[in-house]
């Protein structure tokens, strides 16, 4: 059955190879636009108007610096109008920075008093990731709870960061406060929910929404079917994705994205296949999401080739995802002639394809010339070089990167890090060296897959001392994990050591394990 849905879908991508079919329905005003007044021109704005010479960044540079100008020479400025268009106008061109000098040139009084002007600054503070400064303009906002507005733009921004702690605490506070939540704050909360998989709160959430009478806004609806697959909840949010009447891009997205997360391929085939045959194109978001490990080579050429001919090979999310997926699947000659005919790479690009050469020396060639492009690894990046200088022995190699990523990156080592340390000694042999790794370098508490690598080195290489120790922290910190007691009855075998083999034997019995 499995098989027929694959050719079922090669032949769907084959009938829509030619065509730009769009959904034949009315769709409502993407989330991402929220409802506010539309300014009218002033004068300011009209003063260096000329499309055919001119940008609109630079039309908007040059009224900018026309302001400062004018304030600088002693001219008292305090229009709302203005400092209100010029601020829609920096938010529609993602001119954060000319967004911040025209905050230093409004009046004081003006920001605090005009609801307008702090709303629009506040916003584009936080759709830029300025949370820090999106705050303290809501902090002498004299009225902000006259509408959910700038409680969603805060709300928006800090879950857009994956600050979803900070996200519900907001929407709590707002809740407190008695500001009416609306269908653009639901979407918002519900991600910061499953984000930090918090079903229950995303059900009080929930429960919340009916009672306000957004159950069938489909807006939520998409954010509901997100928050419950995100949560590991995936009937429910089934069930959610069945109650959307006119679904859009999203909904699918949404629900294909939960089948992927939850390993259910097959059930994210006939999604996929469906939302074709409804008359949604895939996006980038589809594409990057249907292109998981398990996917048959045959349907990932097929998508490969579709993608090709509708001309967005190259958009990174889909690029970078046919990396992953062709080196899951066996295929690194494809994943790397992928990767070498980009015209443009991200730090995605450059970790996918050192990722999947993890035991590989061309890793260290990747991380070279992604150097050498002047892009910065991040703490993925380090994992992987790490990773692959522990396979190979080159301690160093792993050595150098290690002290390069926190005095020359300033990145702090993580769990994962510390663990690919101790991999690195361990695999070379030197035990002692990844054991002063735990106790003499890390800054956190050792957890198991540091002292699990440190165990394994113990049993390829007979320490019996340290194993002992090894073994001894992992039975705290994973009680139920039969796997380090076999470690180390095996380690124990070696030494001949048979009345600790029995000890241990005795230990797992009691414990029910199966042996």
């Amino acid at each position: 059955m499995a098989m027929s849905m694959h050719y079922q879908l090669i032949n769907t991508f084959c009938l829509n190879k030619d065509t730009n079919k769009k959904p034949n329905r009315k769709l409502q005003t993407p989330i991402t636009q929220l409802s506010f007044p539309k300014s009218s021109p002033t004068q300011l704005l009209l003063t260096h108007q000329n499309p055919s010479i001119q940008t609109k960044l630079e039309a908007l540079y040059n009224v900018v610096q026309d302001l400062e100008t004018s304030v600088k020479n002693g001219l008292n400025i305090d229009d709302p109008r203005i400092f209100s268009s010029l601020l829609e106008t920096c938010y529609r061109l993602q001119a954060i920075e000319l967004g911040i000098r025209i905050h230093r040139v409004i009046p004081t009084k003006l920001l605090r008093r005009n609801e307008g002007v702090s709303s629009k600054l506040l916003r584009l503070y936080a759709s830029n990731g300025y949370m820090e400064d999106a705050h303290q303009v809501f902090d002498v906002m004299s009225e902000r709870n006259s509408s959910a507005f700038v409680w969603n733009s805060l709300i928006s921004g800090y879950s857009e960061m994956g600050l979803y702690d900070d996200a519900l605490a907001l929407y709590f506070q707002m809740i407190e406060e008695g500001v009416e939540p609306d269908g653009f704050t639901f979407p918002r909360v519900l991600k910061a929910c499953g984000g930090m998989g918090l079903i229950r709160v995303g059900q009080e959430v929930h429960r919340e929404i009916i009672r306000r009478g957004y159950a069938n806004d489909r807006f939520v609806l998409n954010g509901l079917v997100g928050m419950y697959a995100k949560c590991g909840d995936i009937v429910m949010a089934r069930k959610m994705f069945d109650k959307i009447v006119l679904k859009d891009i999203v909904s699918w997205n949404s629900m294909l994205a939960g089948f992927v997360k939850h390993n259910m391929l097959f059930d994210a085939l006939v999604t996929f296949r469906q939302m074709m045959l409804d008359g949604f194109e895939p996006d980038a978001v589809s594409i990057s999401t249907i292109l998981t490990p398990g996917l048959p080579e045959k349907l990932v050429a097929e998508i490969h080739a579709w993608v090709i001919r509708k001309g967005t090979e190259w958009n990174l999310p889909i690029v970078n995802s046919l990396i992953y997926v062709y080196s899951n699947n066996g295929r690194l000659d494809r994943a790397r002639q992928v990767f070498d005919q980009m015209p443009e790479r991200d730090l995605v690009s450059w970790n996918s394809i050192i990722s999947v050469h993890n035991k590989h020396p061309n890793a260290l060639m990747y991380f070279q010339l992604m150097l050498s492009a002047n892009i910065s690894p991040d703490t993925i990046t380090f994992v992987s070089v790490l990773t692959v200088c522990a396979h190979l022995r080159l301690v160093k190699e792993g050595e150098r990167l290690f002290s390069t990523m926190t005095d020359k990156y300033g990145i702090n080592p993580s769990m994962e890090h510390y663990a690919c340390l101790v991999n690195l000694y361990g695999r070379a042999g030197l035990i002692v060296e990844a054991y002063k790794v735990i106790m003499d370098k890390m800054k956190l508490e050792a957890g198991p897959t540091v002292w699990g690598a440190l165990l394994h080195a113990c049993y390829v290489h007979g320490n019996v001392e340290i194993g002992e120790i090894a073994a001894e922290n992992l039975f705290e910190l994973e009680p139920d994990n039969s796997h380090n007691f076999k470690l180390l009855m095996q380690i124990y075998g070696e030494a001949s050591r048979v009345e600790d083999v029995e000890r241990v034997r005795t230990m797992m019995v009691n414990r029910g394990f199966d042996l």
